[in-house]
């Protein structure tokens, strides 16, 4: 039932385009009963499959500014290690409630995303190129977006994605294929944490990698083929529907 799961909600991410870590993790908790700390650990370690393939291909479509990746993702991974091992000291239920309201945070991101992006054209000015790397943005962008992902376990798309946009004016296109590189890092550096805190599943890991793969792959050949304003609505609704079915979940369970 997990992989099958796991299958449907990767056509639907890949559809969308983004992590969708946040709704894997509400699932693994609210319908299969996945501890909510083995739940972030999995779905973070499953991110990296999935971003490291999307950031090679899109590093081959130009999309990728390497030099910014790396370096935010750099310290992004010094972040979510943090992260980890803050996520560990906190209660299972309030980490659930703390999850749920982040989740909801992140599709009001994406929103004001689109909004700023919609003022812009796809291609952009190529400001980063011309102009000396900002350090002081690499840092907190990097620290701040790796402490979100470790402690929540979420992969922080819509947070690294408005800071590439604003902070180093890259170009929509730009902002999405580098935030796929950065996330590399940081998602492998935050399941190190929770495996080594005992945090981790590798049978789950499996079938939620296996299953969103698979359906992802399935589901890109749709976003193409559908109006912009139904993808629209599917990027903004998705984290917030992981999000609101946690805080039920845990408003039933008090």
């Amino acid at each position: 039932m997990i992989l099958l799961t796991m299958f449907l909600m990767g056509i639907v991410l890949g559809f969308t385009g983004t992590g969708g870590s946040g709704f894997i993790i509400a699932l693994l908790v609210v319908v299969f009963g996945i501890p909510i700390h083995t739940a972030l650990g999995v779905s973070l370690a499953s991110m990296v499959f999935s971003t490291l393939s999307g950031s090679i291909s899109h590093i081959r479509e130009g999309n990728v500014k390497t030099r910014i990746g790396l370096y935010v993702g750099g310290f992004g991974a010094i972040g979510a290690y943090i992260g980890t091992w803050i996520s560990s000291g906190i209660d299972s239920d309030q980490l659930v409630w703390m999850t749920g309201s982040m989740l909801i945070l992140s599709g009001v991101l994406i929103w004001l995303r689109t909004r700023f992006t919609a003022m812009q054209s796809q291609d952009g000015a190529d400001t980063a190129s011309t102009t000396p790397l900002p350090w002081t943005s690499i840092l907190l962008t990097g620290v701040g977006t790796g402490l979100l992902s470790g402690v929540f376990g979420i992969g922080s798309t819509p947070f690294i994605q408005l800071a590439l946009l604003i902070f180093f004016g890259l170009s929509l296109r730009q902002a999405v294929g580098t935030t796929m590189l950065v996330i590399v890092p940081i998602a492998a550096s935050a399941s190190i944490g929770f495996m080594q805190m005992g945090h981790f599943d590798w049978l789950l890991l499996i079938q939620v990698t296996a299953g969103t793969m698979i359906g992802s792959y399935i589901g890109a050949k749709f976003t193409k083929r559908s109006p912009r304003m139904v993808l629209r609505i599917a990027m903004l609704t998705i984290p917030i529907a992981g999000g609101v079915l946690l805080l039920i979940r845990n408003w039933l369970h008090f």
